[in-house]
């Protein structure tokens, strides 16, 4: 969009959430572990709820800037509906991945494991496939029901609450995202997954990704590229659009 802010800081921001998205995931995975062993339950919920919180602060923090997606499929949806271009997309997606990997070494050197250790843990079953299909779809209405209906102040909560909740009504622990997939392979811990369970998972959250638009359109089939663009938060302004709105008289910039 010609309001947001330059590509470089808008990838830069994904690059940045995408990082802290997966050091929370993955060191919250890790501290559950070593505070709760042999009840998984309780690590589960704790991971749940660090990632809930978590991805509430971080949408906050780095939304402004390039919409907060840290999600291919959020990014590919934008698109497909007019929020962002399809080539922004694309440089999206790299920097997506990126992050999530360096935040999966992080996670791992904060607490004294190897960077990187390749998970062992095989979850690609036809029950978790179909969970990963819920999950990212239901993820993909919670963000575009929010923005068609102008109430996008809300959505890092939503989304939230959404991805903990998720955690517990899939059998998958809702990934809902390719790129923190791929991120979780490279933590051999209690949120990581085996890479040859990636390719059932990413082709499962595209299929969700792709069963949501359709969902959109009929839910809201008045879906305009001003609705797409406030997905996950509105980007502030380009600092020359900015200075030229400031420098008109009777109008000021708006952040």
């Amino acid at each position: 969009m010609s309001g947001s802010p330059p590509l470089a800081r808008r990838l830069m921001a994904e690059l940045l959430g995408s990082a802290l998205l997966a050091a929370l995931v993955i060191g919250s995975g890790i501290a559950a572990q070593r505070l709760s062993p042999n009840d998984t339950g309780l690590e589960l919920f704790e991971n749940a709820a660090a990632t809930a919180a978590g991805l509430f602060a971080i949408i906050l923090m780095v939304g402004p800037v390039s919409g907060g997606h840290f999600n291919p499929v959020v990014s590919f949806v934008d698109a497909h509906f007019g929020g962002i271009s399809r080539r922004d997309a694309f440089a999206y997606l790299p920097a997506q991945i990126a992050g999530c990997a360096l935040g999966a070494i992080v996670a791992n050197v904060m607490f004294s494991l190897t960077a990187i250790s390749i998970s062992t843990d095989h979850r690609a079953s036809a029950a978790h496939a179909f969970s990963e299909v819920i999950a990212t779809g239901g993820l993909v209405l919670v963000i575009f029901s929010l923005a068609r209906t102008k109430r996008s102040s809300i959505t890092p909560a939503a989304v939230g609450a959404y991805i903990g909740a998720a955690y517990f009504f899939t059998s998958s622990a809702s990934f809902a995202n390719p790129a923190i997939t791929v991120g979780r392979t490279l933590s051999n811990t209690f949120a990581g997954i085996a890479p040859a369970s990636v390719p059932t998972y990413v082709v499962a959250q595209v299929v969700g990704g792709l069963a949501a638009i359709l969902v959109v359109r009929v839910l809201y089939p008045d879906v305009t590229p001003e609705d797409a663009a406030t997905v996950l938060m509105p980007r502030t302004r380009h600092e020359a659009d900015t200075a030229a709105v400031g420098a008109t008289p009777g109008l000021s910039s708006a952040r």
